[in-house]
């Protein structure tokens, strides 16, 4: 059984998780738009890929997962989630499934706006989101919401373009550096379909924040969320956490998992304040918190193996241990290319 892991990186630690959980049954294959990627270093094999953007990445890719018999297509960022997802039957018809959702709910999670909609139709608290400066100002006039907000993409990843405005002049200035900043990377191209829409302006909440692996099996039926108390972030991701136990973040993973019907893990990030528990993003991929769900027990990998193979997980595979304190940390890895 051989399994692909695509725009890599530097997620080494999930090539190690894989190649583990296969226990030398098939290979853990990986590509990456540059072969300086380290994790294409510690691949069982290593592919040089185009950009995802690139017209012929699917063409390349499928041939890929063709000739190297991948039952399991594992997609590890955002960017790529909308593209696959509509691309999702020609992997099937070969063989290879691909642990993407539909495209109805990749756009509910990429679309930060969209995200807002499904949390508050669901009944689950989250920021107070405004799709354009008046709209922000009217609130802020009318007390529904105060200094300091939050200015982002609308389609945004890896924390790229945030801004925290805590006056009215800040507000102008940050508003107009995000659009301005758009024009000029990758995110102005998913921002075309609106592009007087595509920044929002949210409410900044002050509390502790936590990350939630929300994780739902192949056919989307929920089974369990694990939750990490955040310690401390480097570039948008999780750098320190510990592992916590709470009924509400059950509650709240169990209601998701549910209503949005995703398939395999569902990255969450929530911030308890004195408002409660509020949702904040969903991405719904591995992301940068499942590793020290890892460490604390779980094995998301195995479970997917298994499931991908008509089998029953191991219930210790969707466990973890509580008060899990772990950090990341950098190594070196050799270029072989």
């Amino acid at each position: 059984m051989n399994i692909m892991l695509t725009c890599a990186g530097r997620r080494n630690y999930l090539i190690k998780y894989f190649q583990e959980a296969l226990k030398n049954r098939g290979l853990v294959l990986v590509g990456d738009a540059s072969l300086e990627a380290p994790a294409l270093q510690e691949a069982d094999e290593s592919f040089l890929l185009p950009s995802v953007h690139h017209h012929d990445y699917f063409d390349k890719l499928l041939d890929i997962c063709q000739q190297k018999q991948v039952r399991l297509l594992i997609p590890l960022t955002d960017l790529e989630l909308p593209y696959l997802a509509k691309q999702r039957d020609r992997f099937l018809e070969i063989g290879t499934f691909p642990l993407v959702c539909s495209p109805e709910v990749v756009n509910i999670c990429f679309d930060k706006w969209a995200t807002f909609e499904f949390l508050q139709k669901i009944g689950i608290s989250t920021p107070k989101t405004y799709l354009s400066l008046a709209e922000a100002r009217h609130a802020l006039k009318c007390g529904d919401v105060s200094f300091p907000l939050v200015v982002k993409p609308r389609w945004g990843s890896a924390s790229i373009g945030i801004e925290y405005p805590d006056d009215d002049e800040e507000l102008e200035l940050a508003y107009r550096f995000v659009k301005k900043l758009l024009a000029k990377i990758f995110l102005g191209d998913v921002s075309l379909s609106e592009p007087e829409k595509s920044i929002i302006i949210q409410e900044r909440l002050s509390g502790q924040e936590y990350g939630l692996d929300i994780i739902n099996d192949l056919d989307g039926r929920y089974i369990i969320t694990f939750a990490k108390r955040k310690l401390g972030m480097r570039a948008g991701e999780t750098d320190r956490a510990i592992t916590v136990e709470d009924d509400q973040f059950k509650k709240l993973g169990e209601k998701i998992g549910r209503e949005l019907g995703h398939i395999g893990n569902l990255d969450c990030d929530v911030i308890v304040s004195s408002k409660g528990y509020c949702a904040l993003e969903m991405n719904p991929r591995f992301g940068g918190g499942y590793p020290f769900s890892h460490i604390a027990g779980a094995n998301l990998p195995a479970a997917l193996i298994a499931w991908i193979n008509g089998e029953k997980p191991d219930i210790s595979w969707l466990k973890v241990d509580k008060d899990i304190k772990s950090s990341k940390c950098d190594r070196l890895v050799k270029m072989s290319h």
